[in-house]
């Protein structure tokens, strides 16, 4: 497939043979499971995911791909190309009653609003597997204490066992980005991990609280609650946003909704 990498799409194409295999090897598809993979590009792990699991769905927004990629995986399986925007894309429409598994290479200028477009459909979703900068895997994955530690740390594990699983150097990507990468397994929850009585409140209140990192919650979080609330939450008024679990956070949000 001969296609210049365009700049407005974030595109950096994965060649790495050795990358794909550990890719496909970690998401170790099954004949039958319902793929869907974001942004195929070239086909370098549509491919693969395809021959092993005989039916792949993938959305993809540069047409100019389209084509060539139905031509190189014509004899692999049954795709269905779906030429859309990831970031307004209904994927509950493609599972069927089905757990959906979702894979892709996300462009770095969209991957957190993305990111939270998925968790708004985790209730059709088995599994995703990602390609991202290494520092948002390591924002994804941050635990209370960490300076990466923030509102898409607190709000991806809320819904999802979060698992970094490798980091990929920028020659594996044509062209090469200036970062390094990694790959990441999400697997959403049953049901939450902690007990939230307002969904919306809880995430508008882990929005503010980390809205300006460096002040402490009881300046953070004027309007929901107040300094003798969030101390009779057990929460440290003083203390920062990045230091609280899932379980302070929650028992804040709770607190709030009580009012």
């Amino acid at each position: 497939m001969h296609h210049t990498p365009r700049k407005r799409f974030g595109q950096n194409f994965l060649h790495d043979p050795a990358v794909i295999g550990r890719i496909v090897l970690a998401i170790n598809p099954q004949p039958g499971d319902r793929l869907v993979e974001i942004g195929p590009g070239q086909g370098a792990i549509t491919l693969p995911l395809l021959q092993a699991a005989g039916r792949l769905q993938v959305v993809e927004l540069d047409r100019d791909l389209l084509a060539p990629l139905a031509d190189k995986c014509r004899e692999a399986g049954e795709l269905v190309i779906h030429s859309a925007d990831a970031l307004t894309f209904d994927f509950c429409n493609l599972s069927a009653g089905e757990p959906l598994r979702v894979i892709g290479n996300l462009p770095y200028n969209i991957s957190t609003p993305l990111l939270f477009h998925l968790l708004d459909q985790h209730d059709c979703i088995r599994d995703m597997h990602f390609m991202l900068q290494k520092e948002v895997v390591q924002r994804m994955a941050a635990q209370p204490g960490g300076r990466d530690r923030g509102r898409l740390s607190v709000m991806l594990q809320y819904r999802c066992r979060v698992t970094s699983l490798f980091t990929i150097g920028p020659g594996a990507f044509n062209p090469p980005p200036k970062v390094e990468s990694a790959f990441v397994r999400l697997e959403p929850y049953d049901r939450p991990v902690v007990d939230v009585h307002d969904e919306k409140l809880f995430a508008d209140l882990v929005r503010q609280a980390f809205s300006q990192r460096r002040k402490t919650l009881r300046n953070t979080l004027r309007g929901f609650l107040d300094t003798d609330e969030i101390t009779a939450a057990g929460i440290d008024p003083s203390a920062r946003a990045e230091t609280l679990k899932l379980e302070e956070f929650a028992a804040l949000a709770n607190r709030a909704a009580g009012r």
